[in-house]
């Protein structure tokens, strides 16, 4: 990792600092913003004019899938496509690796294998599958920003889905550490569709498989653990805007109870979405217009409190894109590369600018537990900044995706939000489409 010897100076016009874009002169050094002027320096590095200066993107749902299943993603594709995406943090869930990192033996080998990779930072997820608290303290120990849980399975043997009564089990634990509980709320009733039986290349009838109420039988359960332990927990990549109620009515209550929904589940809508295209395939799945219409509302309304990729990448054959077979091909959606973007693209006419900031950067910091360093753009805070603009369309062309699979609904989308540089602890990782220097990233720890 570098760190200048000599200080940074870089201006825009509209620096995002507290709660506004306004005009100022930040300089970086050793990784931290040193000073802040609201004037514009005479002798800066960057002279950004109007581009907007922001705290760089959290992304607080990411499956990197190394070390094990490296073939997937891998921190070196997965940190450099986030950079260019104006992504300087991403957090790892704790499955796709091989191991899964529910033990520390598992959570020092995805650290190592991290070694000389980040070109973004990254946190790491705790995952636990039962109600072995001696292994998840290990991991908590370690540093790990939080628990992910999976009340379905999560497609990988090796993770299967927590029991309702080993949550109960495990969660005053997590309460004692003050992190997070992640849970993937969809509690699966034995209930199948013998139309996707039938048609397995249909997208409605992959929908009509996993319906909204295996989410709210899930989020249902999960408010009343809340409630017994007071831990703080939260609903990932939130699809069914039917549990928004229940959601609404346990925040008012005071639980410790935030949300987060996923671009995919706002930009794109059931209806568009074409049979045997499996780069759409996800879980939960991507509902109907007038269901994603509703997340955007909870989004303006603060019931939603943050947006996340979920990126979850797989090699062509696994994704079964030449058959197209929704049975078979592997749930997820790679999009790491556009959490800025194509989640502005979906909101730009619902949010002002200054709505839609906090949602990818002081939000993300503050359920991380990093909003001590990350997510503001402050003296003494990490020198991790996106500068992008707004205004500025791209039509997203194979070339441009940085995964280490081009495999991404995205390809021939227009997005408006062109990231034109990237810092990372206070070196200047991207800039106008090219990489520019390597391994300025760090992984990220609780201590």
């Amino acid at each position: 990792m570098y760190f200048q010897a000599m200080p940074i100076k870089i201006y825009s016009q509209n620096c995002w600092m507290d709660g506004q874009l306004q005009p100022a002169s930040l300089t970086l050094q050793d990784g931290k913003i040193v000073d802040i002027s609201l004037e514009k320096a005479v002798d800066l590095n960057y002279d950004f004019g109007a581009l907007v200066l922001m705290p760089g993107a959290i992304d607080a749902h990411v499956h990197i899938n190394e070390p094990g299943r490296t073939d997937w993603e891998g921190f070196h594709t997965a940190t450099r496509a986030a950079a260019k995406g104006g992504t300087t943090t991403l957090v790892d869930m704790p499955l796709n690796s091989s191991p899964v990192t529910i033990h520390r033996a598992a959570f020092e080998a995805k650290v190592e294998a991290a070694q000389g990779q980040l070109h973004s930072n990254c946190g790491l997820w705790a995952g636990a599958i039962n109600a072995d608290t001696e292994s998840l303290r290990e991991t908590l120990d370690a540093g790990c920003l939080g628990v992910k849980v999976f009340l379905t399975h999560s497609g990988i043997e090796e993770f299967p889905n927590i029991s309702l009564a080993d949550l109960d089990l495990i969660m005053p634990l997590i309460k004692s550490y003050d992190v997070p509980l992640l849970v993937h709320c969809e509690l699966d009733d034995g209930w199948r569709s013998k139309t996707f039986e039938d048609a397995p290349t249909s997208y409605s009838a992959y929908l009509t498989s996993r319906p909204k109420s295996w989410e709210n039988k899930a989020i249902e359960a999960l408010i009343a653990l809340c409630r017994k332990h007071d831990t703080r927990t939260h609903i990932v990549h939130l699809a069914s805007a039917e549990a928004l109620g229940m959601i609404e009515a346990a925040r008012a209550e005071g639980l410790p109870l935030s949300v987060e929904t996923c671009p995919h589940y706002i930009f794109f809508h059931a209806e568009a979405i074409p049979d045997a295209d499996t780069t759409y395939k996800c879980a939960p799945p991507i509902r109907e217009k007038a269901n994603n219409d509703l997340l955007i509302q909870a989004i303006q309304s603060g019931t939603i409190d943050l947006l996340a990729t979920d990126h979850s990448p797989a090699p062509p054959d696994l994704k079964a894109i030449e058959s197209g077979n929704l049975q078979k091909a592997w749930g997820g959606i790679a999009s790491v590369q556009f959490l800025l973007s194509a989640s502005w693209t979906a909101l730009k006419n619902h949010l002002d600018i200054e709505q839609f900031i906090p949602l990818i950067t002081e939000n993300p910091a503050t359920f991380t537990g990093l909003s001590d360093r990350k997510g503001q753009l402050k003296v003494g805070y990490d020198a991790d900044i996106t500068v992008w603009n707004p205004t500025e369309a791209f039509v997203v062309d194979v070339e441009m995706v940085w995964h280490r699979h081009k495999v991404t609904p995205y390809i021939g989308q227009e997005l408006f939000g062109q990231v034109e540089a990237t810092f990372v602890n206070g070196i200047l990782v991207y800039h106008n489409g090219q990489m520019m220097r390597k391994n300025a990233g760090k992984i990220v720890l609780s201590c």
